[in-house]
């Protein structure tokens, strides 16, 4: 009888684990996007302001470099010539630019209507696009300014976390963010485009504008095309968004709550598969001689 219950309880908790799978796996990986997040502010917070000042001015003068590039051949800055022309000199620069905990991460950006916090790479490998965003190699560092057009890509659709999935529901007038250091870039929603992966001219630097863009791949689960949500900058609103991001504290206890459940539930399984098997073998007869 023992084992009957127990082989129930283990095939209940199986059954549940499997629907659960994909709701875990993005809690792991929100869990994961909050520490990282939480870890990048508090770095940038014991910074001093002459530190945070040094770092911002090697990336603003990254951009300029871009800038300058960009109006002798748009067209190069796609090529991904680090990686493809092997400068290892020229990638580690890159990846070192505000990298201030050496994990490779420069800033975050929130989306207030997807209701997401994402911690920013340097560069798109699959690696990073598994768990957050990355910025696209050949973009300007999210840090603002006139001449500048930051661009990063994250996955949607994904089973194991949610990242930009919904991206498709922003409209112009929508707003998302970079938090770089200190600072806060905000941009508003002003066009959204499908094209084929290689069609890059709206991601070009445009002189006398400040963009920004997200990028995703579309439509779910065939990914022929990108989706591209461009913004341009806009002052920071005076009150900051009530959206309730994730944190650290706020998504163990969730998770203890969800456990706590489970036991229950199991629990209160194996008592009633407990008492039906006690009422059924009180009811078998008898063997008389």
């Amino acid at each position: 009888m023992r084992l009957l219950v127990v082989f129930f309880v283990v095939l209940l908790v199986a059954g549940i684990g499997l629907l659960a799978y994909p709701s875990v796996s993005d809690w792991w990986n929100r869990l994961h996007q909050s520490y990282a997040v939480a870890s990048y502010i508090e770095r940038a917070d014991d910074m001093t302001a002459r530190e945070r000042e040094r770092l911002l001015e090697e990336a603003h003068a990254y951009n300029e470099r871009l800038l300058e590039s960009a109006e002798g051949n748009q067209s190069a800055r796609w090529n991904d010539l680090l990686r493809a022309n092997g400068d290892e000199e020229a990638l580690k620069r890159y990846e070192s630019v505000l990298d201030i905990t050496g994990t490779g991460i420069m800033g975050y950006v929130t989306v207030p209507k997807l209701k997401v916090r994402l911690p920013i790479y340097h560069g798109t490998d699959d690696a990073v696009l598994q768990i957050a965003v990355g910025h696209l190699p050949g973009s300007s560092l999210p840090v603002g300014g006139v001449g500048t057009h930051a661009v990063v890509s994250g996955h949607t659709g994904l089973p194991s976390a949610r990242l930009l999935t919904g991206l498709d529901e922003l409209a112009e007038g929508d707003t998302f963010a970079f938090h770089v250091l200190d600072g806060t870039y905000t941009y508003e929603v002003d066009h959204v485009s499908v094209v084929l992966p290689d069609e890059l001219d709206d991601l070009d630097i445009v002189p006398g504008k400040d963009y920004a863009t997200l990028v995703t791949c579309t439509p779910y689960g065939v990914n022929s095309h990108r989706l591209l949500v461009r913004g341009h900058r806009i002052p920071n609103p005076s009150v900051a968004d009530d959206v309730s991001y994730p944190s650290p504290d706020n998504m163990i206890l969730q998770v203890v709550a969800v456990a706590g459940a489970l036991l229950v539930l199991a629990a209160v399984a194996a008592v009633i598969l407990a008492a039906r098997h006690k009422r059924h073998t009180k009811r078998q007869p008898k063997n008389t001689v």
